[in-house]
């Protein structure tokens, strides 16, 4: 017994903590090809590798300031918070985690609306953030999405979205997965309208939001490498029985079998869509 108790609780001698004078967040990695970059290089290209073009995600102010005209954003609605609704707690009570993600991201939920202008144009837009709570679709998304796409009846003018959720946010149950029809509604109005409405899926844009307003629009665009799907494969393989071809749920994939109009790198993206939001406005 003495034997395993030594062995258990082994005496450390003479260990020394080396100090590291390295400034934390110089570097990034490569998620993808593992090439160390310069954050600040990595910022001057849009947060995508020079090397390989993995994109990373980015912030939904980051990305409204890529796509529209400088300080052309106004914003609709920032306070609106969820209240919420099922008083629902797992490991923390839901009420924490929301003040924890507001506390982290600076935003009050997963979503950011209003209006811009994109080379003079004006657009209406809905952009998810996936740092909250890795972007999932509650009832404030579910009304801010909304709320754009009514912006946009209302102005006559083209509706943007930008999806990043890992889907359905389940702290919201049942209430969450009825954005699901109320965004598909405010979308079948626009159609009937004859208004354009871009959808753009980034990574990832997965589970009730692929399945709703994420796919609806005249134009379903994407960034290179994308994740976008409904399951993961391995539910899918689980249910079908059957091996699926690389890269399936990937943008790239999509494309080649009709999902996905167009993929879009970063650096182009507000210069394809002036492009369509030209073409698309009387």
């Amino acid at each position: 017994m003495g034997w395993f108790h030594q062995v258990k609780n082994p005496k450390l001698k003479n260990v020394k903590k080396l100090v590291s004078n390295t400034p934390v967040g110089l570097w990034k990695k490569c998620n993808q090809c593992g090439e160390i970059l310069q954050t600040e290089k990595l910022e001057e290209n849009l947060n995508v590798c020079p090397v390989c073009d993995y994109h990373y995600r980015i912030s939904a102010y980051e990305r409204i300031a890529v796509m529209t005209d400088e300080n052309s954003f106004e914003e609709i609605s920032p306070d609106l918070i969820s209240n919420n609704p099922l008083q629902f707690q797992d490991k923390l009570p839901y009420v924490q985690r929301l003040q924890n993600a507001i506390k982290t991201t600076g935003i009050k939920d997963t979503t950011v609306c209003g209006t811009a202008t994109i080379d003079g144009k004006p657009v209406a837009m809905a952009v998810m953030d996936f740092r909250f709570m890795g972007g999932s679709m509650g009832v404030v998304t579910g009304e801010k999405v909304a709320l754009a796409m009514d912006i946009g009846y209302d102005k006559k003018i083209p509706v943007i979205v930008v999806s990043c959720s890992g889907g359905a946010r389940m702290q919201e149950g049942i209430l969450s997965l009825m954005q699901m029809a109320k965004t598909s509604a405010s979308r079948s109005r626009l159609k009937n309208a004859g208004i354009p409405y871009i959808s753009m899926l980034t990574d990832p844009t997965t589970g009730g939001v692929a399945a709703s307003f994420a796919m609806l629009g005249d134009l379903n665009i994407s960034e290179p490498k994308a994740l976008i799907g409904f399951a993961g494969p391995r539910v899918i393989e689980q249910s079908i029985r059957q091996t699926l071809p690389e890269g399936f749920q990937r943008s790239e994939f999509l494309r080649d079998h009709g999902f996905i109009d167009r993929i879009i790198h970063r650096k182009d993206l507000k210069k394809e869509l002036s492009f369509f939001v030209k073409m698309f406005t009387p």
